[in-house]
């Protein structure tokens, strides 16, 4: 075997992960798309083993008000991120928490061109310790999750943090 072929060891790099995802409109009534307003925007984010997400655009871009629309699933996913690694951090440095809860909220503001973008999102994680002497770790926690949360890292806006900690009774 010549010394070009043989294969060298490598060093190990960072993990990679892969995530698969199907979207698949459900929304033509019969016209397809022949006019902007003569099919829905309805559709199903699917994934393998997992529930159906049934899923419009918002109201304001003639979705349906039932479903869940991109910018909240993209507004969850945020706050999902920050969640676990906010409870990743707290176990790894002995804060038992007992409850956590965010309210998220996000803007969104549209060009004169029809396209748009976020201007930010807001969460606002509030979250229950078990002791008192914890609530000034927790609270210090958001900020270095918010470093580590893979999604906040992929946007191009800012994500601002308005965390409450309490303890339990």
């Amino acid at each position: 075997m010549s010394e070009t072929s043989e294969q060298q060891p490598t060093t190990p790099g960072p993990a990679r992960h892969g995530f698969a995802v199907e979207v698949v409109w459900t929304g033509n009534t019969g016209a397809g798309t022949s006019s902007y307003r003569s099919y829905e925007r309805t559709h199903e984010v699917r994934s393998a083993g997992k529930n159906t997400i049934e899923a419009s655009a918002d109201p304001a871009f003639l979705g349906d008000a039932d479903r869940y629309n991109p910018e909240e699933l993209l507004i969850a996913a945020l706050s999902q991120c920050h969640m676990l690694w906010f409870l990743h951090l707290a176990a790894e440095c002995g804060v038992v928490v007992v409850g956590y809860h965010d309210r998220a909220q996000g803007e969104l503001a549209e060009n004169a061109d029809g396209s748009g973008g976020f201007r930010e999102v807001v969460l606002h994680p509030e979250v229950t310790v078990e002791d008192l002497a914890s609530v000034d770790v927790a609270e210090a926690l958001h900020e270095r999750a918010h470093e580590l949360c893979y999604i906040s890292k992929s946007l191009n806006f800012p994500v601002r943090l308005t965390p409450s900690t309490r303890v339990a009774n």
